[in-house]
């Protein structure tokens, strides 16, 4: 479909973002991109303050085991991926903080490890199928009550924890050694915001697909940290920066016919590069010093 638009055909055969919005099916899948926005936009902002961007790509990466069994036993892939997510973010959060690995350092050895095993259960033990290539590279057209219902509960979650735990969060990210010197708690605070960041990203599969929830959590924080210099600007500018590029993103896919997933990636990969490339974009970069 993307040769036949280039090659000329008329103009008028385009479905227009009117069009698109009145079928059903996008409906759906834009309500859905909205509380992802929602999730990703709060979360993606303590995911970039706090430099956990590689944990939010590999924790949704990390998941491909659980879809792979998921997918040759008839088990829910939903429950299956969160089990793994889950699993994967608190032997995160562990090694970090028994000193047997840094936190990039365990994030990347527990990724391998969770890839070897889908690799190995995909190739030796099941046979993988079309379900598990649509979850790890997304296909929102096609979504139904019940992704709805989990990115709704990840929406839920992200909210409630950035008005309890935001202090802690912020307080990590600037200072991390001196926040339990306040009264925060560090420890607990950061296994919740990772365990969060793992429920949203499995919420995100269906939609964007596992190799690609860093389009929802980090590019529109890092977008919007370009251009704001508090928390509550960051966080603001993150949610609508995820829903425009999110509802972009979304009628690109339909109208050149590629998965939105790729879509919304690629589209904010690119704002961000113009973005951070643009006149004086560098110097509005805040809080310079904790990046």
């Amino acid at each position: 479909m993307i040769l036949v638009y280039s090659v000329g055909m008329d103009l008028a055969a385009i479905p227009s973002p009117v069009e698109l919005i009145e079928l059903p099916a996008t409906q759906i899948a834009l309500a859905e991109l909205v509380l992802l926005a929602v999730a990703g936009g709060l979360l993606g902002a303590f995911v970039v303050l706090r430099r956990l961007a590689f944990f939010s790509h590999a924790v949704g990466t990390a998941t491909f085991p659980g879809l792979v069994v998921a997918d040759a036993t008839g088990f829910s892939a939903t429950v299956a991926g969160l089990c793994v997510a889950v699993g994967y973010a608190g032997g995160v959060e562990r090694a970090s903080h028994t000193g047997r690995a840094p936190g990039d350092t365990a994030t990347g050895l527990l990724l391998v490890a969770a890839l070897a095993g889908g690799i190995i259960l995909a190739s030796d033990v099941f046979e993988s199928g079309a379900a598990v290539d649509r979850l790890l590279f997304g296909t929102a057209i096609g979504l139904d009550g019940g992704d709805l219902a989990l990115s709704g509960v990840a929406a839920l979650l992200a909210v409630a924890g950035t008005v309890l735990l935001g202090r802690a969060w912020t307080a990590g990210g600037f200072d991390s050694v001196s926040a339990p010197l306040l009264g925060v708690p560090a420890r607990r605070a950061d296994l919740l915001l990772l365990l969060l960041v793992a429920l949203s990203a499995v919420a995100a599969l269906p939609a964007v697909g596992a190799l690609l929830v860093t389009s929802i959590f980090v590019v529109p924080a890092a977008v919007a940290r370009l251009f704001t210099r508090d928390m509550r600007g960051l966080l603001l500018w993150s949610m609508a920066v995820a829903a425009a590029q999110g509802t972009l993103g979304l009628y690109l896919s339909i109208w050149l016919d590629v998965p939105p997933g790729p879509a919304v990636a690629v589209l904010g990969a690119g704002v961000y590069a113009l973005c951070a490339t643009g006149i004086g974009a560098r110097s509005r970069l805040p809080g310079a010093e904790a990046a």
